[in-house]
């Protein structure tokens, strides 16, 4: 009699604990969230600029991972709204992108072109409005160069260099044509790598995409019959998609949000070079 009075509130206890998580689950899914909405709007790079909306790679990135590690999140719907940025960061969001196994559905917005691309196809699903602005799968390098300007007004460039490359992309001097050739293969080897990761990403092959790779821009109707993307649509559609994929009845998005403190944004304006403009850049 004793044991079965011991058995009975054992499963009693069991099923009390089984429910009650059951609910807390649901309450916790209900109140904060069972699908991740990351925003990855303004150019992309690891910093930040006080006058313009940027998209910080570490914090993306943290949002990411936060989302990969909660259990009540089913699904990771990404919104771009960005015209790339720098390569590094670019690959970093892509390749995490890539290891986060769950739902990726990604919402392009007015424009996501060359690097936000390459992020983008990282995702299982694109949906882009019909004249989204995509594509531009291409590598970019530039800087200012002013020693015409400074030769006009008699200020000399004194060149001390430990070897004959150390200062490739100043401002102040020509570049070799051994110096931009250089350059020229780093840019090849980038659009290389990008070509190969969007057809991988995208399962296409590496000769389409590298027909369409020549920086060319399109509206989200072509990138569609280009298999860029996978169906035109708004944000409802991208809930939509995430529904069908997960069997979810309900899609509640909890946002991941960065949190810039204007402390931040003021040491790093203060922090720039007047002559960054100057500096070589390369971009996708």
């Amino acid at each position: 009699m004793e044991i079965a009075k011991t058995i009975k509130v054992f499963v009693t206890l069991l099923l009390f604990t089984i429910l009650t998580a059951f609910l807390l689950g649901k309450m916790f899914e209900t109140e904060y969230g069972n699908v991740a909405l990351i925003k990855i709007y303004g150019e992309i790079s690891f910093e930040e600029s006080p006058f313009e909306k940027t998209a910080n790679a570490d914090k993306i990135i943290d949002n990411l991972k936060e989302a990969k590690e909660n259990p009540v999140i089913k699904a990771l719907l990404i919104e771009i709204n960005s015209p790339g940025g720098t390569v590094v960061a670019t690959r970093n969001i892509a390749n995490y992108l890539k290891s986060i196994n769950k739902t990726k559905v990604c919402l392009l917005k007015d424009v996501a072109t060359s690097g936000a691309y390459w992020i983008a196809s990282a995702c299982d699903v694109i949906v882009s409005d019909e004249y989204t602005i995509t594509g531009s799968i291409g590598v970019t390098a530039s800087y200012l160069e002013f020693s015409k300007f400074f030769e006009k007004y008699g200020i000399n460039y004194v060149r001390i260099v430990s070897g004959e490359e150390k200062d490739i992309g100043t401002p102040f001097r020509e570049p070799t044509e051994k110096e931009i050739k250089n350059l020229q293969d780093i840019i090849n080897e980038m659009h290389k790598d990008f070509i190969k990761d969007v057809a991988e990403n995208r399962n296409l092959s590496i000769q389409k995409v590298s027909e369409i790779a020549d920086g060319s821009i399109f509206t989200g109707k072509k990138a569609l019959e280009l298999g860029l993307i996978d169906v035109l649509g708004d944000k409802e559609k991208a809930i939509q998609i995430i529904k069908q994929r997960t069997n979810l009845t309900q899609v509640k998005l909890v946002e991941h949000e960065e949190k810039i403190s204007f402390v931040d944004l003021l040491s790093q304006f203060l922090s720039k070079n007047v002559f960054s403009m100057s500096k070589l850049k390369i971009s996708v």
